[in-house]
Order: C-alpha cells, then structure tokens, then sequence
C-alpha cells in the first residue's frame, strides 16, 4: 500500500472514529446547522436583480428561491433581512444572520468578512460565477449549503 493510499486510510478511520464519539466533520463554532434545523434561517438579501429582487422588502429571485428550498429541506424557516451589502455583511460576521443573498460573485470583495460557497451557477459565457455567503467558520452550514446547491444544479 503506498504511503498516499495509507494517508487516506488514516483520515478515513479518524474521520469515522470522531462521528463515533459525537463529533461532527464539518462543524458550525456557533451550533448554526444545529440551530436551523427545525429553527429558522436568518438570511440577508440585497437588491441586484435578477438574483435578487425586493418588492415591499420582500426577497424574489432566483436566489431567494433557492434559500427558501434550502431552508425547507432543514424543516426551516426564512427570517430575512434586507439592506446593503456592507450592512448584511457586518450582521453576518457579528452572527445576526448565517447567510446573504446578492448575485455575489467569487471574486467578492466580502471575502475578509465571509466564506463563500463554491460557484453553483455560472453566467456571461461561464465567465460570472456565482456564490452565497456563509458566516466564517461555520462550515458545517456552509458544507450543507453547498451539497443542496450541487443537487438542486445537477
């Protein structure tokens, strides 16, 4: 067995041996996975059609949809928030909200401020690829989200 093949193995019995002992691979710091499953998902949105639209503050758009579907697979609710980018962007890194919404791009400039997820959708000829902030850290969220938007696109 090669010593790459053995370090694999290695990682897959610790990562098995942890679950055993309660301890989740990826974890949320802050228990937000925990917390929104069968809770309710605070979620930031700015305007940036058509992403994101709001009509009465009311978040429409592709992106909200997604959120709203996400949620429900958590057996969650949506309690959103709108307002600018560096106003969601300052909740979410104080923990008052575990995602924003806003046709974000990967090459955000939030990225000192928030994880983002991997570019589920792509536009202008694949050049534009879109992402959604997560609260740093909470990759356990941020994994969830992820996998959901990898489903939903295949």
């Amino acid at each position: 067995m090669s010593r790459g093949v053995r370090g694999i193995a290695a990682l897959g019995a610790l990562a098995a041996l942890l679950t055993g002992c309660g301890i989740q691979i990826p974890n949320d710091p802050h228990g937000t996975l925990d917390r929104v499953a069968g809770g309710t998902l605070r979620v930031g949105a700015t305007e940036n059609p058509p992403w994101v639209e709001l009509e009465d503050d009311e978040p429409e758009g592709s992106e909200p949809a997604l959120i709203e579907a996400f949620a429900a697979a958590q057996d969650a609710t949506v309690e959103w928030t709108t307002g600018s980018e560096a106003d969601l962007l300052d909740a979410l890194e104080r923990g008052r909200l575990d995602v924003v919404v806003g046709g974000f791009l990967d090459d955000t400039p939030w990225v000192d401020k928030a994880a983002t997820t991997f570019p589920y959708t792509a536009t202008a000829g694949g050049r534009d690829k879109h992402v959604m902030l997560v609260r740093m850290g909470e990759n356990g969220l941020l994994v969830a989200l992820e996998r959901f938007l990898f489903e939903e696109g295949s």
